[in-house]
């Protein structure tokens, strides 16, 4: 679990004004001293990342992040880091004061609900404040989880409090890690406790499944990447074989077969020869589509792929990285693509390459957005930026389904995925 990529994470952002004691409940929730705990207030300046197994969960990262009231010369910039965070967070910690409640506080709760994240106040530093009793009935009212603790205090000792022993404390109140714990299972969300496969779904057990992993200059010595290896683990769990071939030998083991594939999955880059190669009655599809299912909304790309047409000469073009690899020969994103898309339209589109969690908030002045597989991503991070780009009026597709669209074998690569019928589906994706 310690070696679970962070796309496949439940992420867990800390959010609340400065020194309200985020990371103290960060390094409780962990066992360790993550962030840096100070009096000082600002200590955290970026978001700061935590991976660990939290049982009976599961593999989970945690954010904590800079304060929302930071303030300075690069306070701003460390509140836009801050907010940035809300794309990706499946729940959201908001951490105050146990007699603190503001705009700051405010803002993050809109933000959460704009989003339907889940949302856990936390009231914290019960060992020096009073809870506001207005502020439990405010919280009750809008029926917003809470929990009250003392991130100081590890191990669930009692402390004695500053102003005398109150009436009424219950030594489980210094239990932090098991309250916040208990509170965010019930919280987790569906796509979590229910998450969409990547392909086990359309295989059953003892079906042959073939992957085309060609092998170029970008493929990772010694190693798959993790599009390939998630689906080979999700072919192995249903039980079913897999084949794994490059797109040069695809024709022959198909003819050496005794038993008929259910399915070939393909890298996007080598669409043409596996197209070419495959019979038409074996099912044919890209991991790239396939992920476009598992950590997005496929109908939205598929829609925003037919934009390609509408493209002319001096439009932009945005592409979308989830990772920071360093490019080299030739890059599907930044060489293969463009290329495509220039020849099609016969100019010169302009391309701008935005990697990791960069991610333009003006969307505006770009003709389309093309995402990768985004494997490095969490879901929701992926439908933020898909939904944030249809409110801004620009279509969005991902690798994989713009590049079947520009070699005509869309249809065919949706056909898997139970899309060639769908009614909602544009009807240039149906068959003639």
């Amino acid at each position: 679990m310690q070696k679970t990529p962070k796309g496949l994470r439940l992420h867990i952002a800390i959010f609340g004004r400065r020194n309200v004691g985020k990371s103290s409940i960060l390094n409780a929730l962990t066992r360790q001293e993550v962030s840096i705990v100070s009096d000082i207030a600002g200590t955290t300046t970026d978001p700061v990342e935590k991976t660990m197994e939290l049982l009976p969960i599961g593999p989970v990262l945690f954010i904590d992040t800079a304060g929302l009231d930071d303030s300075g010369t690069l306070g701003h910039l460390r509140v836009e880091k801050t907010y940035k965070v809300f794309e990706r967070a499946d729940i959201v910690l908001l951490v105050t004061e146990a007699n603190k409640w503001g705009e700051y506080e405010e803002k993050i709760l809109q933000e959460a609900r704009a989003r339907n994240t889940p949302t856990l106040v936390i009231l914290n530093k019960i060992d020096l404040f009073r809870t506001d009793q207005g502020l439990k009935e405010k919280l009750n009212k809008e029926e917003i989880t809470y929990v009250e603790t003392c991130a100081l205090d590890h191990s669930g000792a009692k402390h004695n409090i500053s102003r005398g022993n109150e009436e009424g404390f219950d030594p489980s109140s210094w239990e932090t890690t098991v309250k916040v714990k208990n509170e965010l299972i019930k919280l987790l969300p569906k796509d979590w406790l229910n998450p969409i496969p990547i392909v086990s779904d359309l295989i059953e057990e003892d079906d042959l499944v073939i992957l085309v992993i060609p092998i170029d200059k970008e493929a990772p010595k010694g190693r798959l990447i993790l599009p390939e290896q998630h689906t080979i683990r999700e072919i192995l769990d249903t039980k079913a074989t897999c084949l794994i071939v490059n797109e040069r030998n695809l024709s022959s083991s198909i003819h050496n077969l005794k038993q008929k594939p259910k399915l070939v999955v393909t890298d996007s880059q080598a669409f043409s020869e596996v197209f070419a190669s495959t019979p038409q009655d074996i099912l044919v599809t890209s991991f790239s589509i396939l992920f476009a299912r598992s950590k997005g909304d496929l109908r939205e790309l598929v829609e925003g792929a037919q934009s390609l047409d509408n493209l002319k000469p001096g439009d932009k073009i945005l592409i979308a990285e989830a990772c920071t690899h360093h490019p080299i020969g030739e890059d599907i994103g930044r060489v293969k693509i463009p290329k495509w898309i220039n020849q099609r339209i016969g100019g010169e589109i302009d391309f701008e390459v935005f990697s990791g969690h960069d991610f333009p908030a003006d969307l505006k002045q770009y003709g389309l957005i093309i995402h990768c597989g985004a494997c490095m991503l969490n879901r929701k991070e992926v439908l933020s930026r898909i939904y944030e780009a249809k409110a801004q009026g620009v279509p969005v597709t991902n690798y994989g389904v713009a590049i079947a669209y520009l070699h005509g074998e869309l249809s065919r690569a949706l056909e898997p995925l139970h899309l060639r019928s769908a009614p909602s589906l544009p009807s240039l994706l149906l068959p003639a």
